[in-house]
């Protein structure tokens, strides 16, 4: 597999299409709307990167970006990210990982973090091997109504 990845710069069908696909391989979370993948794309808070099996192939992974400015300085926060079953193994999360480190630290982020669940053993394998450092924090959530 020769692996592609670039950021989405538009909404496609193709791309809200491969995130519905993907996205129940990593959570139960409903798949977004155009719309909002749209809102994703278009904002400048996130990148969203697509990895295709080739050039003009199958998306086979996505990860999305969040870079932002705290008092501390800029920061980046890595998020779903996710590789359909038949690419993984095959370099993929590494691709789509690196290309996110590279587009945060050209814009300036001091640090990019990223949590991952104990149980994806080769999720946690990847990011400690391609430079991550598991962090002595809590990470605590707040469920909002709506």
């Amino acid at each position: 597999m020769v692996l592609t990845v670039v950021a989405a710069t538009e909404t496609t069908p193709e791309i809200v299409e491969a995130v519905g696909r993907l996205l129940p391989l990593l959570s139960s979370s409903p798949a977004p709307s155009a719309g909002q993948v749209a809102e994703m794309v278009d904002s400048p808070a996130t990148t969203l990167f697509v990895a295709r099996d080739g050039e003009n192939g199958p998306i086979v992974g996505i990860l999305t970006l969040a870079i932002f400015r705290i008092p501390s300085g800029v920061r980046a926060w890595i998020e779903d990210v996710i590789v359909a079953e038949e690419a993984r193994g095959q370099g993929c999360g590494e691709a789509l990982n690196r290309a996110a480190m590279a587009a945060a630290g050209a814009a300036g982020a001091r640090t990019v973090d990223l949590t991952s669940r104990p149980s994806r053993a080769a999720a946690n394998r990847l990011y400690e091997r391609i430079g991550f450092v598991r962090r002595d924090t809590n990470v605590y959530r707040f469920e909002v109504d709506e």
